[in-house]
């Protein structure tokens, strides 16, 4: 990437974080330290910055979970389980609009590019879920049950769906890439 642009992302970086830190304070001073809001505040928030600082860096799976195994890829437990028919409910709602780089792009991807992006999303999400399930925890040994059921559910549907839906994505795009690249060599 050249210097300028390099520049203008680390920029944009440092404002939104900025943005985010005094949004999250004001918010604070309203409604209290104490409101478990916040915690779900802040998983957004890494998720923007992780999505703004793209340029700049971007997150990897642990080695151990990386790799897509072949029953995620050919078995039908991630169709049982809805994650093709989630990627659609993206794809024609307004959800489409979190991430218009992937699904209102002009430019037409190009597989690699894809299968890129797709394992940084789907890192980006799971950092998310690891660091806001302990918080789900908390709210619950706290005695607010029902927010953490809510919380729960907003974790399957904004980081677990997300994650898998990117994994099957990732294992059906690894074999075609394999062939091309076995064909260009």
């Amino acid at each position: 990437m050249p210097p300028a642009q390099t520049m203008r992302s680390a920029v944009l970086f440092c404002v939104t974080a900025i943005v985010f830190a005094v949004c999250f304070t004001m918010l604070k001073a309203v409604i209290g330290g104490e409101s478990p809001w916040l915690g779900l505040l802040l998983m957004f928030y890494f998720m923007g910055l992780a999505k703004v600082g793209e340029p700049l860096f971007v997150f990897r799976m642990p080695s151990f979970i990386r790799e897509v195994r072949d029953w995620e890829a050919k078995g039908d437990v991630y169709q049982r389980m809805g994650f093709q028919r989630f990627g659609q409910l993206l794809r024609a709602s307004p959800f489409r609009l979190l991430n218009t780089s992937v699904y209102l792009a002009n430019r037409p991807w190009d597989l690699h590019s894809l299968y890129r992006h797709a394992a940084s999303f789907e890192a980006t999400h799971f950092w998310a879920a690891l660091l806001f399930t302990p918080y789900i925890a908390f709210v619950w040994a706290r005695g607010e049950g029902a927010i953490a059921a809510l919380f729960l559910v907003i974790q399957v549907l904004f980081n677990i769906y997300p994650i898998l839906h990117l994994r099957l994505l990732r294992g059906r795009l690894a074999p075609i890439l394999a062939r091309d690249g076995r064909r260009m060599s």
